[in-house]
């Protein structure tokens, strides 16, 4: 069944704009492409962009370990190092803290008219990719390698089966998710 669609790059092209719409859409549904929201997070008033990304790392996290015991899914980590995350959290925070988006609450916004997502945002991610790549080269010798830990998922890093982390972290996030909502963030 999947390899059928594994082969067909076009029809995987178009089920993922399909899915990046219906994403769009429940950005714009659940109110994270606006400012306030997004300032109110930063500023730990408005907790629904927390609310929101913990439902899906709990979804993803649980639906993504069942597809692959039931044989559906593979997963594919890619190499990581803690110098890569700096540099990627830095320019992600910095593009965050100005604009007061993530790059997939631009696009929801853009799509939604919003004229400060289209001008400052999309400037921004094409000026911020395009620094990126001419910084690269540099960046590839010194610290992008810095703290280097591979292409391992936490439980092959730890050496345990996944549901030993499965388990306890998606209840340990759902009970954030309650403590939040009893809060009234």
């Amino acid at each position: 069944m999947f390899s059928a669609l594994h082969s067909n790059k076009s029809l995987q092209l178009v089920i993922g704009l399909g899915i990046g719409f219906f994403f769009g859409f429940l950005l714009q549904k659940g109110n994270v492409t606006e400012y306030d929201v997004i300032v109110g997070q930063l500023l730990f008033r408005d907790f629904t962009v927390v609310k929101i990304m913990v439902t899906a790392m709990v979804t993803g996290m649980v639906g993504v370990h069942i597809l692959r015991e039931l044989g559906l899914a593979q997963l594919h980590p890619k190499p990581g190092s803690l110098g890569m995350t700096l540099v990627g959290g830095l320019i992600f925070g910095v593009g965050f803290a100005v604009l007061g988006y993530c790059p997939g609450t631009i696009a929801a916004a853009v799509g939604q008219g919003k004229m400060d997502a289209a001008v400052g945002g999309l400037t921004g991610i094409i000026v911020g990719a395009g620094l990126y790549a001419h910084a690269f080269p540099y960046l590839s010798r010194t610290i992008l390698p810095r703290g280097d830990f591979g292409a391992q998922t936490f439980p092959e890093l730890l050496r345990v089966n996944p549901w030993v982390i499965i388990i306890p972290l998606s209840a340990a996030l759902i009970g954030l998710l309650y403590w939040l909502e009893r809060a009234g963030m």
